[in-house]
């Protein structure tokens, strides 16, 4: 029988980032006693030959992430991997410790299956990631690495703070995200902006060419954007990438608009995650898709919460998808229920693969 549905009503009990520390705390606790992994993977593993997918240059499991800002310190990526995510996305983390907005800076709002945050990129440091991410692993799938800007940093100097994470991050990364879309840093959002874009692209790219002959590996690096952007700025962000050798986009972050909300709480200021974000960040993935012509892999987030979903983007656009929001609604048997979920969708519709279904939307 599944827990959480029990679990759940105590956990929303309390406030958001309270019910959070706690489970991360028992989670730490129990993920080095002998056995707790191997039995998370007992109940949570499923393969399929359909749902490998090769990105990358890397052959993955599945298609199915982890989004940046849950394990914002890379605290349990262990535990994460072993629920059966194919990749798990550690940050947003800046080069400095910071300890982000003032609380309360979470809410639930159950009424709209969704989230709002104004976290404000908290967190212990790049350098306390590199830490954790030097750890051996036992289990299997990608760690990529979520990079912003320090909050003080003037947007002018925001290339130093990016420059300074992917230095420190680059040796042990699997992959690494410039994260331009959060709305919860002020200004940071303009950077996505072409004259502000271009320029910082280009440097990011010429530094990673040179960390790849100094390290000799090439770590994939992404752009996560925003879903308020109109087709336009999308339009540009993809020739951007295309012309400096970006390696894929994330689509999308968090959303300031609040249209149709039914929560009291729709109104707190910051970023809108879950069910209300997803047919935004579905037309961004398309957008992007079908203006890169498929040339730039996709990693499609916002509003998943069923195997159906997660399809939607792959369809549209997403070589592979991210949860967040849906977690914390759903539980941790999400990954499972939208794994074989998958499997069923492309069987229904004769895809032998997640790769023949990508971009196959009418």
């Amino acid at each position: 029988m599944a827990l959480y549905p029990l679990i759940r009503p105590l956990l929303f009990r309390l406030p958001p980032e309270r019910a959070h520390a706690l489970t991360f705390a028992a989670v730490g606790l129990l993920g080095p006693l002998p056995g707790f992994l191997r039995l998370e993977q007992a109940l949570y593993r499923f393969d399929h030959p359909a749902l490998h997918v090769r990105v990358w240059g890397r052959e993955l499991s599945n298609p199915v992430g982890l989004a940046a800002g849950l394990d914002k310190d890379g605290a349990l990526i262990e535990p994460l991997l072993a629920l059966g995510f194919g990749l798990v996305e550690t940050g947003t983390v800046t080069p400095r410790p910071q300890p982000g907005n003032p609380q309360p800076r979470l809410f639930r709002l159950p009424e709209d299956r969704a989230l709002v945050n104004r976290m404000g990129f908290n967190n212990r440091g790049v350098l306390h990631l590199v830490q954790r991410l030097r750890r051996p692993r036992r289990m299997a799938g990608l760690v990529g690495a979520n990079l912003g800007k320090q909050r003080e940093t003037p947007l002018d100097a925001a290339d130093v703070d990016y420059m300074s994470c992917l230095h420190a991050v680059y040796p042990v990364a699997d992959y690494v995200v410039v994260n331009l879309s959060s709305p919860n840093t002020p200004g940071l959002r303009s950077l996505q902006a072409h004259a502000a874009l271009e320029p910082l692209i280009r440097e990011l790219a010429g530094q990673r060419r040179k960390l790849a002959e100094t390290h000799g590996r090439q770590v994939p690096l992404l752009v996560k954007v925003a879903p308020d952007l109109s087709e336009a700025e999308l339009d540009a962000i993809v020739q951007a990438a295309l012309d400096y050798g970006v390696d894929g986009l994330v689509a999308t972050n968090t959303t300031v608009r609040r249209e149709g909300l039914l929560s009291p709480l729709a109104r707190e200021s910051g970023g809108l995650s879950g069910r209300p974000l997803r047919p935004l960040a579905l037309a961004a993935v398309a957008r992007l898709h079908r203006v890169s012509e498929g040339r730039l892999p996709i990693v499609g987030v916002g509003g998943i919460f069923s195997a159906d979903d997660a399809y939607g983007f792959i369809r549209a656009g997403a070589t592979l998808v991210q949860l967040y929001t849906g977690l914390v609604y759903e539980g941790p048997g999400l990954v499972l229920r939208i794994k074989r979920g998958l499997v069923r969708l492309l069987a229904r519709d004769g895809f032998r693969s997640v790769a023949e279904a990508v971009g196959t939307a009418p």
